[in-house]
């Protein structure tokens, strides 16, 4: 249970997002932020940037792919770790 002083924290970080989305458009907000990820998926896969522009993009988002589908895996892990049984 949140104390008081972090119940009205969440509060007013509550109150400076929603003004700020009312201000100006999400996904500009982000724009950068978005780039840079998506950079890092194109560098791992062609970090010298030997392959075609067409087939780089087509293996970066594969790799973005395996990297959101790990991250569902690994979310699902952790509430069945806590129900297994254990093996004493």
């Amino acid at each position: 249970m949140a104390t008081p002083v972090e119940a009205s924290r969440s509060l007013a970080s509550r109150v400076g997002a929603c003004a700020l989305h009312s201000k100006y458009d999400s996904r500009e907000l982000t724009k950068n932020a978005r780039a840079k990820f998506d950079q890092r998926f194109i560098d791992e896969v062609d970090p010298d940037r030997v392959l075609p522009e067409s087939e780089r993009l087509r293996r970066a988002e594969h790799a973005r792919k395996a990297y959101f589908t790990r991250l569902a895996l690994l979310s699902g892990e952790g509430p069945q770790a806590a129900e297994a049984p254990s093996s004493r």
